[in-house]
């Protein structure tokens, strides 16, 4: 069985396509540019699990023509990979924010669509984009081929009144939903699994902290393979300082600025989610590649901006070990967890309280998608360098419900 896994926004569509007898990547590919408002050409980037991959340039006014190009490079071409689309069994789409309506995939109807699209003021960019992704996939495809919504917040649906609540009136929470809601729960759910089934105990009996570590950055408590807190809030800006998002700020600081600088609301979330975090106080960059770069070659802000970040990810780590009363494991993943070896070591070395130990010439070797395990046998925690794999998680969760349906 072949699952067709998308990840549509509001410019552009990712694809994987994912053969599920071995569970692994058949093809993948990205079209961007998509309906630019430049009036550039969109890019399309295709690419085969043996090594093929084509580039080029096409005209992509919309989703649907972002699909036939999928279509096209699936089934024909240097990147074929199928025959026809009568191959696909059913598409699995990634959809960030299910507010409190989603807390499991579903199958894709029009109440689902609705329920969708009713939350678009909670993630105007993303649901939106979400939605074209969807219709668009229904035009390319057909209404014969099952497609399923994994939402992005639903593995955090876990997670306690306590710890989800804002302390603001009540009534904004009745009127409008404003509550913790946390991301990256695919992310979250699949290396919080693996851990499990690589210390080979029962993700029942274990208390993990996971640490997604990337260009967007949050870090989740699981206690019994259930979510009791994250990081990210309403909005994937809360939590700690990332590629150009501010994290957590004092939210006086930020009416100070506004009445200072004379912000628009709109003029204030670029600023904390694209002119922040990392990029805002290095003013190098938002990759962390650059960062240790610069700060190689003597640059402060760099240095500090590595610094800051390090600092946040032990504060969340510890205040999860006291929320849970206890800790098993700690997982590193994303972009920077998985490779950022000195970020590892300092946030872990910084966590001695906890009796970790880790191997620090182990450590350095866990780079570029290698898994492992950076503690050593001293080690009262247990530490873990383990790559996501959000596709997987839902292509798995397609699977399931087209098999539901068979029955």
């Amino acid at each position: 069985m072949k699952i067709l896994v998308i990840n549509a926004g509001s410019s552009s569509l990712k694809y994987q396509l994912i053969d599920m007898s071995t569970e692994s990547m058949v093809a993948k590919g990205i079209c961007e540019r998509i309906a630019s408002a430049s009036g550039e050409p969109g890019e399309v980037t295709a690419k085969t699990a043996d090594g093929r991959k084509v580039e080029y340039t096409v005209e992509l006014p919309n989703h649907t023509a972002a699909f036939m190009e999928v279509k096209r490079n699936l089934t024909s071409g240097e990147c074929k990979v199928i025959e026809s689309l009568d191959e696909i069994a059913a598409v699995g789409h990634r959809i960030v924010q299910g507010g409190a309506l989603f807390n499991k995939s579903m199958l894709v109807t029009e109440e689902v669509i609705a329920g969708i699209e009713s939350l678009i003021d909670l993630a105007p960019l993303h649901n939106a984009a979400h939605i074209q992704g969807i219709r668009a996939c229904m035009d390319v495809f057909g209404a014969d081929v099952p497609e399923v919504v994994v939402f992005d917040n639903a593995f955090h649906s876990t997670m306690p009144e306590e710890a989800y609540m804002f302390a603001i009136p009540y009534e904004y929470y009745e009127k409008y939903q404003v509550r913790r809601y946390g991301f990256h729960g695919t992310s979250h759910r699949y290396v919080s699994a693996r851990c499990a089934e690589v210390m080979g105990k029962p993700i029942e009996e274990l208390k993990i902290v996971t640490c997604h570590i990337g260009n967007g950055s949050s870090i989740t408590a699981v206690k019994g393979g259930k979510v009791i807190d994250t990081s990210m809030g309403l909005t994937p800006l809360d939590g700690f300082m990332m590629g150009t998002r501010s994290g957590g700020v004092d939210p006086s600081a930020i009416i100070y600025l506004q009445q200072k600088e004379g912000w628009t609301p709109a003029e204030t979330d670029t600023v904390l989610n694209k002119k922040s975090g990392a990029f805002g106080i290095s003013g190098v960059s938002s990759d962390d590649r650059d960062l240790i770069a610069a700060t190689n070659e003597g640059n402060h802000r760099a240095a500090l901006a590595r610094k800051m970040q390090h600092y946040q990810i032990r504060k969340f780590i510890g205040s999860y070990v006291a929320a849970m009363d206890g800790v098993d494991a700690i997982v590193f993943t994303g972009g920077v967890g998985e490779n950022a070896v000195d970020m590892r070591a300092n946030v872990c070395n910084n966590l001695s309280f906890l009796g970790i130990e880790i191997d620090e010439a182990f450590n350095a070797t866990l780079v570029k998608g290698a898994e492992g395990e950076i503690s050593t046998d001293k080690s009262k925690v247990r530490v873990f360098v383990l790559p996501t794999n959000e596709e997987l998680v839902i292509a798995r969760d397609t699977k399931d419900i087209y098999e539901s349906l068979q029955k």
